[in-house]
């Protein structure tokens, strides 16, 4: 995540990332808004293809009509998603002064709450519940690719390593290629 890390002052507040929340905030509401319109353009487009009239004119006129009025809709609602969850995410990293998988998941679980507040409190205790399950399944999905890459490039290095002890341990170039 948009970590920026000061050499000075690595376990201060400014050097964890969310220094300038603001810009943070901003940007991934516009990432979260492109993400939102690209991928609900996509769906609305097949969706007005299908329930237009027959006819390959009428079909594409109801597809560009469906990606025209309802992708900036789902592109808002995206971006109002994204900002609410980036700013309890800086906040949580404010709080509690270290940025680990718990803000994300916590920003989830806290984020869903609140965009479902008008329907109740079950509705927010379930909503709740999906944001924080979907933030743990991405973030255990992030760790677990995480530790697979390492050990990937760990393997590659200790193989690097016992072929450059049986290099030196050749003395003569021609027993390199006899083995």
């Amino acid at each position: 995540m948009h970590l920026q890390y000061k050499a000075a002052n690595a376990n201060t507040w400014h050097g964890i990332g969310c220094h300038a929340s603001p810009w943070r905030i901003v940007d991934d509401c516009g990432g979260a808004f492109t993400m939102g319109a690209i991928g609900g353009g996509v769906f609305q487009s097949v969706k007005g293809f299908r329930n237009a009239p027959a006819g390959v004119g009428h079909r594409l006129r109801g597809s560009a009509n469906a990606v025209r009025i309802r992708a900036p809709q789902i592109g808002g609602s995206f971006a109002v998603w994204g900002g609410l969850f980036s700013t309890i995410d800086c906040g949580l990293v404010r709080l509690r002064g270290k940025e680990d998988p718990w803000n994300s998941i916590t920003s989830g679980a806290l984020t869903g709450a609140i965009l479902a507040a008008r329907s109740g409190p079950l509705t927010m205790m379930g909503s709740a519940m999906m944001g924080g399950i979907l933030l743990a399944l991405i973030e255990g999905f992030g760790i677990l690719l995480t530790r697979y890459t390492a050990q990937q490039f760990q393997n590659r290095k200790q193989m690097i390593d016992q072929n450059d002890s049986a290099l030196k341990s050749k003395k003569d170039w021609r027993q390199l290629w006899t083995q």
